[in-house]
C-alpha cells in the first residue's frame, strides 16, 4: 500500500509544473467539498490560503479555470463554478491522497481486530465454561484493550505516516516548480506550495482524530455484538448465533468492503480474510492454553 501511494504521489506531483497547476489543486480541493462557488469567493479563498503573504493575480486564476474547463473538469453558469462528474471524482481522489478522508484502513483494521477478539472471547468462554459475569468481564477487558490500542495506533502512527507522506510530496512539488523560468511566478508558486502544506497539515490532524475514533468504535462494535448474543441467549443457540454473526461481519462487511476498495474479486478477498482470521484465532488460543 505504501509503495502504491508513493507511485501515485510521484506521478501526480510531477504534473505540478507551474502556478496555475497549484491553483487547480486548490480549486479541486475546495469545490469537491463545497460543490459550488463563485469566482470572487474562490479568489478570496486562495488569497486566504496564501496567509496574506502575497496575492494571486486574477489572470492566474482565470488561466487555471479555463484549462480545467477545456479538460471537462468544471462548468461555469451565471457566475457560479462547479465541478463536473469527472472533476468531482478527481477532486475526491486528491482529497483522499492528501487528506486521507476515506476511512479504508481504519474500518478494515477495526472489523478485523474486533471480529478476532470477539471470536477468541466466545471460544475461550465456551471451552472454559465461564459464568456469564466472568465472560462479560473478560469481554469488556479484551475489547476495550484492543479498541484503545487501535485508537492510539491510528492517532499516533497514522499521523506520523501521513505527515511523512506530505513532506515527501512537498519536496517533489517544490523540485518540479523550481525550474519555472519566470522568477516572480516561481516565487509565488513555491510560497503557495508552502501554504498548501500548512493547510494540509491542519486538515490531516483532524482527519487522524476521525480515523482513530472510527477505528476504535468499529473494533468495539465488531466484537461486542456477537459477544452480547453469546451471553444473553441460551445454549446451544448462543454459540451458533454468535459465531454466525462473526461470519456475517467478516463475510459481508469486511470482505465486501475490502473487495470494493481494492478492486479485487471477492472470492480472493474472502480466502485471504478467512485465512488471516483463522491463523490469528488459533495462535491466540494456543497462547492462552500455554
Amino acid at each position: 500500500m505504501a509503495l502504491l501511494a508513493s507511485r501515485v504521489i510521484f506521478r501526480l506531483s510531477f504534473e505540478i509544473q507551474e502556478l496555475p497547476d497549484l491553483i487547480r489543486i486548490f480549486v479541486l480541493l475546495d469545490l469537491s467539498k463545497d460543490n459550488i462557488l463563485t469566482k470572487p469567493l474562490l479568489k478570496r479563498r486562495i488569497d486566504k490560503h496564501c496567509a496574506g503573504q502575497f496575492c494571486i493575480d486574477v489572470k492566474d486564476v482565470d488561466k487555471a479555470l479555463n484549462e480545467m474547463r477545456r479538460e471537462g473538469l468544471l462548468l461555469e453558469e451565471n457566475g457560479a463554478i462547479k465541478l463536473t462528474e469527472r472533476g468531482m471524482k478527481l477532486g475526491k481522489e486528491w482529497r483522499n491522497l492528501l487528506i486521507k478522508e476515506e476511512p479504508i484502513l481504519e474500518i478494515v483494521a477495526g472489523l478485523t481486530a474486533g471480529s478476532i477478539t470477539g471470536l477468541v472471547v466466545i471460544i475461550s468462554a465456551f471451552l472454559a465454561s465461564l459464568t456469564t459475569s466472568m465472560a462479560a468481564f473478560a469481554s469488556i477487558l479484551s475489547l476495550s484493550a484492543v479498541a484503545i490500542t487501535n485508537f492510539s495506533s491510528f492517532l499516533l502512527g497514522g499521523k506520523t505516516e501521513d505527515i511523512a507522506d506530505l513532506l515527501t510530496l512537498e519536496t517533489l512539488m517544490r523540485y518540479s516548480l523550481s525550474d519555472i523560468p519566470d522568477i516572480t511566478e516561481r516565487g509565488k508558486s513555491l510560497r503557495l506550495v508552502k501554504q498548501l502544506f500548512v493547510l494540509l497539515r491542519k486538515e490531516i490532524g483532524r482527519s487522524n482524530i476521525y480515523a482513530a475514533i472510527i477505528s476504535g468504535i468499529t473494533t468495539f462494535l465488531a466484537g461486542v455484538i456477537p459477544i452480547i448474543a453469546y451471553l444473553l441467549l441460551p445454549y446451544p443457540l448462543s454459540i451458533i448465533l454468535s459465531i454466525s454473526i462473526v461470519c456475517f461481519i467478516v463475510g459481508v462487511f469486511l470482505v465486501r468492503y475490502r473487495s470494493e476498495r481494492t478492486k479485487v474479486h471477492w472470492k480472493i478477498t474472502l480466502v485471504e480474510t478467512v485465512a488471516i482470521i483463522i491463523v490469528a484465532v488459533v495462535a491466540s488460543m494456543i497462547i492462552g492454553w500455554i
